[in-house]
């Protein structure tokens, strides 16, 4: 049951057949080790957070990689940073192989860093997330990440879909989120969820945030998550919420970061390429998974969800990440996801951009749309020339809404 199959198997596949090196990051427990051994359960498995294959690897990193020089599985590659430099060496006498290593890391900057700064251009990076809700329900990838980019101006291919997910399903993981333990043995006992999700934390903040933030106020950086799970989707005053944990500006800004690359939370970048309006540029952020968030509040049903003032937030923060994380799967590269509003309020929830062009996409949790609140597609589409804009909701077909704008329900994400 936990080992369900994963979107991005076949984009790593093909990531396999031409770089050296592929790197799958993400949080902690969303399955990249599960992942890595199914794609490739004949290649040589070593974890870094196992005692004997940490001082197999660390205590002669040069001598391992003379010996293991390909088809090689290394996960958990944060414990160890100088492992970059070293597999840098090994790659540089064979630049021409390539599939020759798997890594993953979480929970660290230092991943990051090091890939982004040591392994660039030898290296393939994908991320991995909790389960994407048609992964926990076994559907295939949705054919609206093939069709958008390129099929902004051929409206009619869209509407002959048909949704691949029904509402009840979408509002179950929306409420209590993706993570793969927590999400599949809480089907069988309950409140295992709500179990897992203090564990979850505990950890977090005992493992990863004291190991590689020492020095943190960690009263004062738990206070903030627990603040933020109330402004979670939506544009933050970072003033306020200093002043509300009593830190300083900088701090609240350094903790959205930590939050940020330790792959809990998305900050969100504003979307400044409108020359025509004076863009709001406050920063926006949201939980990536919302059942974190959902545990944070206390909400335990849907119903409960569905009446808690900051629902709506919510809802488009699932819906955001849900959308990133399908455009991920694919091959697009040049892919960039923004934020729009401006001082005059006109406000865009997502932006996609890639080599297609820009595609924005309102969500909303209702069932229907007036015309009313399309101002904000209309006006960024009139300034920004975008060929088509979406709308997505919980209505039950996909219609066209105007000549260019589409009402793409949930249940085809």
């Amino acid at each position: 049951m936990m080992d369900k199959k994963r979107y991005l198997e076949s984009k790593v596949d093909s990531l396999l057949t031409m770089f050296p090196v592929v790197a799958i990051i993400g949080p902690r427990q969303c399955g990249k080790s599960t992942l890595v051994r199914n794609l490739c359960p004949d290649w040589q498995y070593y974890d870094l957070e196992r005692p004997d294959d940490y001082q197999l690897i660390t205590s002669d990193p040069l001598g391992f990689f003379s010996r293991r020089r390909d088809r090689t599985i290394i996960d958990e590659a944060q414990q160890y940073p100088d492992i970059f430099k070293v597999l840098r060496g090994a790659i540089d006498q064979d630049r021409s192989g390539a599939g020759r290593y798997l890594i993953t890391g979480s929970s660290s900057p230092d991943i990051v860093r090091g890939l982004s700064e040591t392994l660039a251009g030898r290296l393939a990076t994908v991320e991995l997330w909790p389960f994407k809700v048609g992964e926990l329900f076994d559907r295939p990838l949705s054919p609206l990440y093939r069709l958008l980019p390129g099929r902004q101006d051929s409206l009619d291919l869209l509407l002959d879909l048909r949704p691949g997910l029904n509402p009840d399903q979408i509002y179950e993981h929306w409420l209590n989120g993706g993570y793969p333990e927590p999400r599949i043995k809480s089907r069988q006992t309950p409140e295992f969820h709500g179990l897992w999700m203090d564990s979850y934390f505990l950890d977090y903040m005992d493992r990863d945030i004291s190991r590689l933030f020492p020095g943190i106020n960690r009263h004062a950086f738990r206070r903030f998550i627990q603040a933020l799970a109330f402004h979670s989707g939506h544009i933050l005053n970072q003033s306020q919420l200093a002043r509300a944990i009593e830190v300083s500006s900088p701090t609240i800004k350094q903790y959205l970061d930590i939050l940020h690359n330790t792959f809990i939370w998305r900050n969100l970048q504003s979307f400044e390429q409108n020359s025509l309006k004076k863009v709001q540029k406050m920063p926006k952020g949201f939980f990536r998974d919302q059942g974190i968030q959902h545990h944070l509040l206390k909400i335990r049903d849907t119903d409960d969800l569905l009446v808690h003032p900051g629902a709506g937030g919510s809802f488009e923060a699932f819906m955001i990440e849900e959308i990133i994380r399908g455009f991920q799967c694919t091959m697009l590269s040049g892919l960039d996801f923004y934020y729009y509003r401006t001082r005059d309020r006109s406000e865009v929830d997502l932006v996609v951009e890639g080599q297609f062009g820009l595609l924005p996409i309102e969500i909303k949790l209702g069932h229907k749309t007036d015309q009313r609140s399309l101002a904000g597609l209309k006006n960024f589409m009139a300034d920004t020339g975008a060929r088509m804009g979406i709308v997505v909701n919980n209505s039950e077909r996909m219609e066209l809404l105007t000549d260019n704008i589409i009402q793409i329900p949930s249940g085809f994400w």
